[in-house]
């Protein structure tokens, strides 16, 4: 199990970045995280597209193309070495004055970590997950964008905090106006009346990577698909729900609130959409 860490291109075990850096007095960066399916990285090219759109979102502008970012993580697995990785792709706004300002900044940073992908239980995946929904509100689309993947994730770590002081596994968010949105990493999917239900990204949720390939997996395999707006209470006649994510994939959720979701079980739509995303992965 070994961490390598490309800094600017230097490969090593560990790396050093400045206390001036923007990136970590102010959150001001963007990132993405990759994982490989038998050694291969998946939807990588999906990744550094959302990457590249962070950064446009917030004028950072990354040093590097698609093809020398791409040789660079390559480069960065295969010294590593593990038999499955996890791969976070940072890039920072750089060493610069202690002053919100950015102007001072004049050469971003590029992380590239590489670690041991480690898996989560397995009994996630065979009886669920606890879910609560917490207080903490998802970042409004007018203020913070949650579309725009940045290391500015506070909000998400208290309502972690929140859900975990209710014994539950993770957090499900409300954004301003009481509509769900997501959990404090992962999408979050439920079903009604045997709909495959998602909030909108007109909610202000993150598009995530593995949600797109759920739904359009769940459209090709003739499972109704709608995405809206909902408040909470909607949950209360939930059959089933689930949540996705890079390294998550699909992960059912049994409970929330103390309470079970349908039968408290993994529900026949959430083991399809199981199974036809691990194909997928084969596939790649």
């Amino acid at each position: 199990m070994t961490t390598r860490i490309s800094l600017n291109g230097d490969i090593q075990p560990e790396a050093h970045i400045s206390v001036f850096d923007h990136g970590f007095l102010f959150g001001d960066s963007v990132y993405e995280v990759v994982s490989t399916y038998k050694g291969r990285l998946c939807f990588v090219q999906e990744h550094l597209k959302r990457l590249l759109n962070s950064a446009r979102a917030i004028s950072l502008e990354i040093p590097l193309a698609d093809d020398a970012m791409m040789r660079e993580i390559e480069k960065t697995v295969e010294a590593a070495g593990n038999p499955e990785s996890y791969i976070r792709i940072i890039v920072t706004r750089g060493v610069g004055e202690i002053d919100i300002d950015p102007e001072s900044c004049t050469r971003p940073n590029v992380l590239i970590f590489v670690i041991h992908a480690m898996p989560y239980p397995k009994e996630n995946y065979t009886h669920g997950i606890k879910v609560a929904l917490v207080s903490i509100k998802r970042n409004p689309k007018e203020a913070l964008n949650p579309g725009i993947k940045t290391g500015n994730y506070l909000n998400n770590v208290l309502a972690k905090m929140e859900a975990r002081q209710v014994g539950a596994a993770d957090a499900l968010m409300l954004n301003p106006t009481g509509q769900l949105t997501e959990c404090t990493t992962s999408n979050f999917f439920f079903v009604c009346d045997q709909r495959l239900m998602t909030p909108s990204l007109d909610c202000g949720i993150l598009s995530g990577i593995t949600r797109e390939v759920v739904l359009r997996l769940a459209r090709e395999n003739g499972v109704l698909v709608e995405e809206g707006e909902w408040p909470p209470e909607i949950l209360q006649n939930a059959e089933e729900a689930f949540i996705t994510g890079t390294i998550k994939r699909v992960m059912p959720v049994t409970s929330l609130d103390g309470r079970p979701i349908g039968e408290g079980k993994p529900g026949p739509i959430t083991k399809m959409m199981m199974r036809l995303y691990e194909d997928v992965l084969i596939s790649l």
